[in-house]
């Protein structure tokens, strides 16, 4: 799913301070509720071999399962490559024609998921890179970021871009796909990919801040929103109303909201219980 042959790279950048059990993907449970995933395996810039997949599996079941986490941000070791796609060596050894559904772990598609997700993106993101990336609801990026969807360039395809129309212009989809050119991150941003910018320096504080604002509001809230967000994708017009509105039912009945009004109006922060 990449044309990005593997090349060198650096240790990972930063320690954690506990992981899953594959040590091509690290696992950081924060005690402010984030959980911190990332890509490990610089010298392969981050591509999405056997043990990387297994470990993103892992990694994403550990998120879901932990009620102490609610934001989750997935990023890549070193300066170079937040993934670059599929490992096009295991490609040749086993004769892949069409990649099995269930083989890439994606967010809200090939596993379940309920909680929103924040894409850091250090370096390039091609083919299986950009599509891990997309699948996480929000996406920092770094300055020296680079997106790419090259299947044309090695002769794959790339269903799984199609959900992509609804986040950028269908001209400009259509352009990345054909040609597989990468883009910067400026212009990622530009078009829509990417919500904030970072130095590369900086990337992490930068998504940790956006993963604080999302857990200032109220978690059934912020559940529903997305829902909201999600169904108007998928939906019409009307059905979509219809669905967000039994989709924020469990939130309008809650503590929580009782809770905003009068902490409002008594002048204080709100204390959130999730129910």
């Amino acid at each position: 799913m990449s044309d990005a042959p593997a090349s060198p790279g650096n240790s990972a950048s930063r320690d954690v301070s506990a992981q899953a059990p594959s040590e091509a993907v690290l696992f950081e449970a924060r005690p402010d509720g984030i959980a911190v995933i990332t890509l490990n395996r610089p010298e392969r810039r981050n591509c999405l071999a056997a043990d990387v997949r297994a470990g993103l599996f892992e990694a994403w079941d550990r998120f879901e399962r932990d009620p102490a986490l609610r934001v989750a941000i997935l990023t890549g070791a070193g300066p170079k490559a937040f993934c670059a796609g599929g490992d096009l060596e295991e490609m040749v050894a086993t004769g892949m024609g069409v990649p099995p559904r269930e083989m890439f772990p994606l967010p809200y598609d090939t596993l379940e998921l309920s909680k929103p997700t924040i894409a850091a993106v250090n370096g390039a993101a091609f083919a299986g890179g950009w599509m891990i990336a997309q699948a996480c609801d929000l996406c920092v990026a770094s300055t020296t970021a680079t997106f790419a969807i090259t299947e044309v360039k090695v002769g794959r395809s790339s269903p799984w871009a199609a959900p992509l129309i609804h986040m950028i212009p269908q001209r400009i989809m259509m352009e990345l796909l054909l040609t597989g050119k990468p883009i910067n991150a400026r212009r990622a941003y530009e078009i829509g990919l990417v919500n904030r910018l970072a130095e590369p320096g900086e990337l992490l504080d930068t998504a940790v801040e956006l993963a604080a604002e999302v857990l200032a509001g109220a978690p059934l809230s912020v559940r529903a929103a997305r829902d909201t967000v999600m169904l108007a994708t998928e939906m019409g017009r009307s059905a979509a109303l219809q669905a967000a509105r039994h989709a924020s039912v469990e939130c309008y009945t809650s503590e929580d909201a009782q809770e905003g009004p009068k902490a409002f109006a008594e002048k204080r922060r709100p204390r959130w219980k999730g129910r």
